[in-house]
């Protein structure tokens, strides 16, 4: 039987505020708090609805990026988008940010998803179409 481990949300704010290189205290500031409130909710598993809406504003990602962080993600955009002709990354020659291109994925998802939807709804409203018919 296997456990699924539930997301840890502080460490994902952790993971996203360096990516964004941004110091704790300097998210305190954008909040509205203290540097030692931002290490504690760092430290927690999960995180009251209304600080999350205001962290994610300050460091400029969707409240669903932090819930979904995901650090395998990020390497493997950082991996399929960054080739310099080895088999090593330069990290110095990164031209991107790797948590704008986590939301461009993101985003492709959602649009998917929108267009899926879509399509499932037209299917219904044309099987509807041939019952009315019968």
């Amino acid at each position: 039987m296997s456990t699924v481990k539930p997301k840890h949300i502080g460490r994902n704010i952790s993971r996203i505020r360096e990516l964004r290189d941004m110091k704790q205290e300097a998210l305190a500031i954008a909040i509205g708090t203290n540097q030692q409130s931002i290490s504690i909710i760092e430290g927690s598993e999960s995180v009251d609805e209304e600080k999350l809406k205001k962290i994610a504003q300050a460091l400029g990602v969707p409240v669903e990026v932090i819930r979904n962080f995901s650090e395998e993600a990020v390497f493997n955009i950082m991996g399929n988008s960054y080739d310099n002709g080895s088999s090593s990354i330069n990290h110095n020659n990164c031209t991107f940010n790797p948590l704008d291109k986590l939301l461009e994925v993101i985003e492709k998802n959602e649009k998917l998803y929108e267009r899926l939807v879509e399509s499932e709804k037209e299917k219904v409203a044309l099987l509807e179409k041939l019952l009315d018919k019968k």
